[in-house]
């Protein structure tokens, strides 16, 4: 069954929109103006207020700056200042400490069913080079790891997600898998046992720590 958005929710949906396609049609970049509350109101033919709430919201998460008597501008992308903002309230309950784990592990899982028809040879000498460099510690291991699976899946959300589940549970613990998960997923690429993929991370306990 379909849930129906309130008027309110279809607003900041609506905004949202029209400032990416301004950003996309434009080309713009950290520092350049988005349009003014008015031209946004007009355009998406919402009051003045709901406008100004949903840029508060976006400012608020670090896309977007105001600066008095000039306008609004895009903002570098911080997602620290995101992973803060989400710390403030998430880790007050030790419960969603391991649902954000959980959830991350879900993303990984994902991603490393999703390329598995997609990589090759070229591929799995990469995540093999991960893998066995001598030099990197485990959970830096971890992120290039699933960092290569993620841009083979060509999902940008995707990776987007998992990019601030991962730093938001940087704050909490550096998790990462015992150091046989990835030679046995390497393993499972190399021998096309697709099957085992979701026996391996269900056997998979987060954080791991040595």
């Amino acid at each position: 069954m379909a849930v129906s958005m309130s008027p309110k929710q279809k607003v900041y949906q609506g905004v949202l929109k029209e400032i990416r396609q301004f950003i996309d049609n434009n080309q713009l970049e950290s520092g350049d103006k988005l349009p003014s509350e008015r031209e946004l109101s007009e355009k998406l033919q919402a009051g003045r207020s709901s406008i100004r709430e949903a840029l508060r919201a976006l400012e608020l998460l670090g896309l977007i700056e105001t600066r008095h008597g000039e306008g609004t501008y895009l903002s570098t992308y911080r997602s620290l200042q995101t992973v803060e903002l989400l710390s403030s309230f998430i880790l007050q309950k030790s419960v969603t400490k391991g649902d954000l784990f959980s959830t991350k592990k879900m993303l990984e899982k994902e991603a490393a069913k999703q390329v598995f028809y997609d990589l090759d040879e070229n591929d799995l000498d990469r995540l093999r080079s991960i893998i066995d460099n001598s030099e990197l510690l485990p959970y830096d291991k971890h992120v290039m790891f699933f960092e290569y699976l993620f841009d083979k899946t060509k999902n940008l959300l995707l990776k987007k997600v998992w990019q601030l589940m991962e730093r938001f549970s940087f704050t909490i613990n550096k998790s990462y898998y015992k150091p046989s998960f990835y030679e046995e997923l390497l393993q499972n690429y190399m021998t096309n046992q697709y099957g085992l993929i979701e026996n391996l991370f269900n056997g998979v306990v987060l954080p791991y720590e040595d």
